[in-house]
């Protein structure tokens, strides 16, 4: 298990966070525990248009369990942190709620480049792990510290050995495929008129 901590209890961010949260809880020999609930109408976060908008969204996405992180040292487990945005807000949802410790750990290695395969990242900018340390991280987003899975144990993440081409370009930079030319997203929301002078 990487990086191990001493703690209370484990939480997983739903619902992108819970099995890596009981597997988590199962390695460790943490109890894992219902921290957060959902609000199941609200979608994915990371990808709402605007700081704002983002920062209102998990506002409402997601409500702490007082009952289960008061007073605890808590292992908060989630998928992934893109921006920052939402690991901030999660995480003082937890301290308001009356968590004593925070220590955040992403059951994958940090975003390095743009995915072209289907996540919505298609440039360096705004991804938080390019622009700071795993220290700096930690502190911008408010834990005790932070942990991110390793790009060389993404490949255990199934015994079937079948499935072991996973893409790992996004945290690597080992692209399966050419890089596209012109890799801006909005590039098809515009009128063709407007595109066709620019391909």
């Amino acid at each position: 298990m990487e990086h191990p901590v001493q703690a209370d209890v484990v939480v997983g961010v739903p619902d992108s966070g819970i099995d890596a949260a009981i597997g988590f809880a199962r390695q460790s020999g943490i109890p894992y525990g219902i921290g957060l609930i959902k609000n199941r109408y609200i979608g994915r976060t990371f990808i709402s248009p605007g700081q704002k908008s983002r920062e209102d969204k998990v506002r409402i996405k997601l409500n702490p369990v007082r009952e289960t992180v008061e007073g605890k040292r808590v292992v908060l487990i989630d998928d992934s942190i893109v921006r920052g945005t939402t690991s901030a807000r999660i995480v003082q949802l937890l301290r308001d709620a009356g968590a004593k410790e925070i220590h955040l750990r992403i059951s994958a290695p940090p975003f390095m480049n743009p995915c072209y395969y289907g996540t919505d990242i298609d440039s360096r900018d705004h991804l938080i792990a390019c622009h700071h340390s795993i220290d700096e991280i930690a502190k911008i987003v408010g834990a005790d510290s932070l942990g991110y899975l390793s790009v060389e144990n993404v490949s255990k993440l199934t015994d079937d050995p079948n499935c072991r081409s996973y893409c790992t370009a996004c945290f690597s930079g080992e692209y399966p495929t050419e890089l596209p030319q012109r890799p801006n997203k909005n590039r098809f929301e515009q009128k063709l008129s407007e595109r066709r002078g620019q391909e």
